[in-house]
């Protein structure tokens, strides 16, 4: 009796599976459509598509009057917003996935004695929207916001350019 209960659940299992597959087919394929567009100083317009790769900028009448520091920096701003909508609207088609494998079992609850691995999951860092160079990029910093530090580290001394080592053709 307990082998039929077993063998029924598990073909739920396999069914739910299943049309998890075909849910996140359908939400890959909308994903992959998806853009988002962001203006600034109603003069600079970029698209970007799903993965934040700007495909479209525009330049309004009177771009002529900013400067090209203030252009560089209106397009970052536009595609810095842009991506974050696009992001939001990814995330928003993913909730219906999210909820539905949250009623799913979990590997733990299937197989006596494995162990629940849901919270070793290591979080990704917030990425940096800095320029290249900027104070924020030269201090790499923890999960809890101090600056990094390294106890085991080597320091390696360069060799002078004259002093090639086995490369040196005098060999």
């Amino acid at each position: 009796m307990t082998n039929e209960f077993a063998k029924a659940e598990m073909a739920a299992v396999l069914d739910e599976v299943q049309q998890q597959f075909r849910a996140i087919a359908q939400v890959q394929q909308q994903r992959a459509e998806l853009t988002a567009s962001a203006t600034v100083r109603k003069r600079i317009t970029v698209t970007v598509n799903a993965d934040g790769t700007i495909i479209e900028t525009k330049f309004g009448s009177g771009i002529d009057e900013l400067s090209y520091g203030e252009i560089a920096k209106a397009v970052t701003e536009a595609a810095q917003k842009a991506t974050a909508e696009v992001t939001r609207k990814a995330q928003e088609l993913m909730t219906p996935l999210h909820d539905r494998r949250a009623r799913l079992p979990k590997l733990s609850d299937l197989i006596e004695g494995m162990p629940d691995l849901s919270a070793e999951m290591p979080k990704a860092p917030k990425v940096s929207l800095a320029p290249p160079n900027s104070e924020e990029r030269q201090s790499v910093v923890d999960d809890d916001g101090a600056p990094m530090e390294f106890s085991n580290v080597e320091v390696v001394s360069r060799q002078s350019a004259t002093d090639r080592g086995v490369t040196d053709s005098s060999w």
